[in-house]
Order: C-alpha cells, then structure tokens, then sequence
C-alpha cells in the first residue's frame, strides 16, 4: 500500500465527496458539523479494521493512522461507547413483506399480481403475510408506514391493495435519509473490499455502462429502458433471494446480500 499515488488518492478523495457534500447541505449540514463527525467514525474505522491478528487497534496506533493524537482518540473512544446506537433500517423488512405480497402463491394471484387482502384473518390476511415475512414487527405499524408512502391503500370495503412491490420511503423524512446513507455505505463498502482484497481472493461485483456522447434528447426513451429491464432484472434477483431465504438459521450463519442498480446522469444534463 505504500506505493500509492497520493495525489490520486486526493483526486479520487475529491471526487467521492463532491455529492456526499452536496447531500448533506441539502439536509442543512456544515462543513464544521461535518468535520466534527468524521473524527470519531475515523477512529472507529481505525479501531475496527487495522488491528493485529484480528484484535482492537491500539489507542497510539489509532493515533499514527488518522493522525489525532492519543488523548483525543481516548476521548473519543469514550464518546463512542456512550453513542446511541444508529437506528436499524426498516427497508428490509418493508420490502420483504410488499415482496411476499406479490411473489407468495398465497398472496398473489397465478400472473404475480397481488391479491386485495384484508388486515387479520387466519389465512391470507396482512397479518399473516407480516408473521410469515417481517419477524417480529407490529402488522399495525408496517401497515401504517406503508399506507404512509403510498405502497398500500385501503379500498372502501376495507380491503388493503398493495401498489408497489418495493418500499421507497418520502424524501428527507428520517427513514429516506438512512436509505440514502445505507446506499452511499453499500458502494463505498464494495470500493474498498476489493481495494483489500488479495490477488488470489474474488472481488466483488462492480460495473457501469455509460458514454459520454448521447444525445440529451434520449434521456426519456433511456429512462423508460431502465425502468422496464433494470426492473425485471431486480426482481430476477428478488426471486434468487428469495429462493435462497433460510428465515430458520442460526443468525451467526446469516448474511446480507443483494445487488442495487442506479441510473447514472450528469447533473449537468438538463432534462426534456
């Protein structure tokens, strides 16, 4: 690692922050709360990952890597034990029942159409479908959000209709913003696995398709091609996951795993 061009690695540095900086103005953040916040996840970056033989990195060698000294990585140290823990996503419990909805035989009719359900019932009822795909949340509060994003209505009968097959929280409201971040954590945490990873050790799946001479006018007709294959190869996947689901094993024997699409677009480029 020591031959490392710096002055790439401060290009590359610039060009990664460009729109998480962008991000977090958008959501009223400075450049000093900013500053204050990447001290801590630094360390603790230091702390989880450069340590010997599989044990917590030292306070001086924390200090050597991210250049704080001792005494603030200590007290920083300290802050970090106290932090309320980072609230867990409720994407993928979300998704996984709007997913049963339309992929459980039960649930869907024989085209993959999901059946109007009612909210309890001992068969084909929301109830069922959140005990069967959403653990241990409260039916009452999944159906609630999802009402809430528009995912599911209620028709005048009382029958719940499900109108997407995956979950999308409201833009800017505090579940969006932890989708968001769980997005830019996702590809950064693929960079830098294969980044680590050993000549003899497979990397991770990372591809893009772009050109930088199209035409601004097909920025539709590229839009309508995405939404139409990037949306049959998504539930491609959805249905391996699924597939391979083993909601029984033991958690030390779970992983999370998936594959995550998104168009790419200059910001430049104005839209027709």
């Amino acid at each position: 690692m020591d031959d490392i061009d710096q002055s790439a690695v401060l290009d590359a540095c610039r060009v990664m922050l460009r729109p998480i900086a962008s991000f977090l103005m958008k959501c009223g953040m400075t450049w000093r709360e900013f500053a204050n916040i990447s001290k801590p996840v630094f360390i603790e970056a230091a702390g989880d990952e450069y340590g010997i033989k599989g044990r917590q990195t030292n306070i001086s060698r924390i200090a050597i890597l991210t250049g704080i000294d001792r005494k603030e990585v200590r007290r920083q140290q300290d802050l970090l034990a106290t932090a309320t823990a980072i609230p867990p996503s409720k994407t993928t419990d979300t998704t996984r029942v709007l997913s049963g909805w339309y992929q459980d035989p039960e649930f869907s009719d024989a085209s993959g159409k999901p059946l109007p359900i009612s909210f309890v019932g001992k068969t084909q009822s929301f109830t069922v479908l959140c005990q069967r795909y959403a653990g241990d949340i409260s039916p009452s509060t999944l159906l609630k959000e999802l009402k809430r994003v528009g995912a599911v209505t209620e028709s005048g009968a009382g029958e719940l209709i499900a109108r997407s097959r995956y979950y999308m929280p409201i833009p800017f409201d505090p579940q969006w913003l932890m989708n968001a971040g769980s997005t830019f954590a996702d590809i950064g945490n693929n960079i830098n696995y294969n980044l680590a990873t050993k000549a003899d050790v497979p990397t991770r799946f990372l591809g893009r398709a772009t050109d930088p001479t199209i035409d601004v006018n097909a920025i539709p007709k590229f839009r309508e091609f995405i939404e139409e294959h990037g949306q049959q190869f998504i539930e491609m996947v959805d249905d391996w996951l699924k597939d391979h689901r083993n909601l029984e094993a033991d958690p030390a024997r779970q992983v999370r795993l998936g594959l995550g699409i998104f168009l790419i677009q200059d910001d430049s480029s104005k839209d027709d």
